[in-house]
């Protein structure tokens, strides 16, 4: 009978464990894919067990991004604002921690990757400048610094790569700018290069947009800052020459291109090494990977013992899978002018990196949660050997990454500056695929005086 109900429970594992989060959430993200956002929204409320267990946060993101895109920036805001609160409260639950060790990941609830966290901001800010609310935007961009440094600030001995966002300090100068603010524009606008240049150029292989260049140079010349603006003439190669304000404002288009890569599993397997010197190491010799484990007071013979026993050990580990974009490259076509839109966040490079950057930090830990459950499978054979055969049964089918990521973010994001010179403008828009093939699309931007206005754009 005891043997029964094990097999059950190995089986009970393998239906719940194989599928990765993707796969679970398969109809949602069709749903989102075609672009069916109002049977994407029932879809979601429909999983009301989802708001209310570990998942909560994923749960809250994806409705603040189902409402964004159905053009309601306050609910989108109010879902934001939740899953940010959660994120801002969660604990690590010293239980939780000890089940995994003998589970996997993805009972804890869900932790978001840091660029996650910082894409909470970027939405709320876009929702704010819907609402032309352009201080609470502002709030929400300065947020974003403030928050990368307390995330980095937990990592002492590994740094994150991802440590400043130059696209958020664009922002910020954009919206600065906007508000009539050259001052601040030009300090925002001079970060934000710096940071592409260091941080972004090294790490993600983007260089600075040409536009943040000529907003640089001409925010320069507007606060009289004339070293500054000699300086960066000459760093660019360009000689500003002042232009006069357009008489129907400005526009600002972000363009939202494709999806993020969505999480996979993959494995290492580890043999154990005797070094005699009271250690239980695990090595790989293909990646060069050793792990020791020293054993103190905490841990008795048999511990020792059930470990010792241990010789070969599999872990697995999340890894992303890009979703190619179908677009590789845009540009708004206006009065007989080309306006290319110019790369300045690749989330897709970010997401690889950053969870490139966490799983050194947590190779170690995962490999001591099989050797735990290698051991235990040990003690049980010792006792019966077909309740030692159903634990490794059941260690080998819960062994599971954890792949939940938030799946809806964008691939990346670009943006272009228009002059407008009309009361009603017409804009087309001319998107490429890899291939070469164009497809075009035409846009109607009423003027708004002779401020600036964003605008945003979404290819799925």
């Amino acid at each position: 009978m005891l043997f029964r109900l094990l097999i059950f429970f190995v089986f009970c594992q393998v239906c719940s464990s194989c599928a990765t989060w993707y796969q679970r959430t398969a109809a949602f993200q069709e749903a989102v894919t075609q672009g069916q956002f109002e049977q994407a929204e029932k879809l979601l409320q429909k999983d009301k067990k989802q708001a209310k267990d570990k998942n909560r946060i994923l749960y809250y993101l994806n409705q603040g991004y189902i409402e964004f895109m159905l053009g309601h920036p306050e609910q989108s805001n109010q879902a934001f604002e939740i899953a940010e609160q959660l994120t801002e409260d969660q604990q690590r639950k010293i239980l939780t921690e000890a089940a995994v060790l003998i589970s996997n990941p993805e009972i804890r609830p869900y932790k978001p990757e840091d660029f996650e966290v910082i894409m909470i901001n970027f939405y709320k800010a876009l929702n704010y400048l819907r609402l032309n609310n352009m201080e609470d935007a502002l709030v929400e961009v300065r947020k974003i610094n403030i928050r990368l440094q307390q995330l980095n600030d937990k990592y002492p001995d590994h740094k994150n790569r991802y440590q400043q966002d130059a696209f958020a300090q664009l922002l910020m100068g954009l919206i600065y700018d906007a508000a009539g603010d050259a001052n601040n524009a030009f300090i925002a606008y001079r970060n934000a290069y710096h940071t592409y240049q260091s941080d972004y150029i090294r790490n993600f292989n983007l260089t600075a947009p040409e536009q943040l260049k000529k907003d640089l140079l001409r925010t320069a010349y507007q606060c009289g800052f004339k070293t500054e603006l000699a300086q960066y003439e000459r760093d660019f190669g360009i000689k500003y020459t002042p232009q006069r304000p357009s008489p129907d404002g400005q526009l600002i288009l972000f363009w939202l291109n494709g999806f993020g890569p969505v999480k996979a599993e993959w494995g290492i397997t580890f043999t154990k090494i005797d070094r005699g010197d009271g250690a239980v190491v695990f090595h790989n010799e293909e990646l060069g990977l050793t792990f020791p484990f020293f054993w103190g007071k905490g841990f008795n013979e048999d511990d020792r013992n059930s470990l010792a026993d241990v010789n070969v050990v599999r872990a697995v580990f999340p890894k992303y899978v890009e979703r190619p974009r179908v677009y590789t490259q845009a540009l708004l076509k206006y009065n007989n002018l080309n306006f290319p839109l110019q790369l300045a966040e690749d989330i897709n490079q970010i997401a690889f990196k950053t969870l490139h950057d966490r799983m050194v930090r947590e190779l170690s830990g995962s490999l001591l949660r099989v050797a735990v459950k290698q051991s235990i499978r040990y003690a049980a054979s010792k006792q019966n050997e077909w309740l030692g055969f159903a634990v490794g049964l059941a260690n080998a089918f819960s062994e599971k990454a954890d792949t939940r990521n938030w799946q809806t973010l964008p691939y990346s994001i670009s943006y272009a500056r228009i002059p407008l010179s009309a009361p009603v403008n017409k804009i087309e828009l001319q998107f490429s695929d890899p291939q070469g093939a164009h497809d075009n699309q035409t846009l109607e931007i009423p003027a708004k005086g002779k401020g600036t206005q964003f605008f945003v754009y979404t290819t799925l």
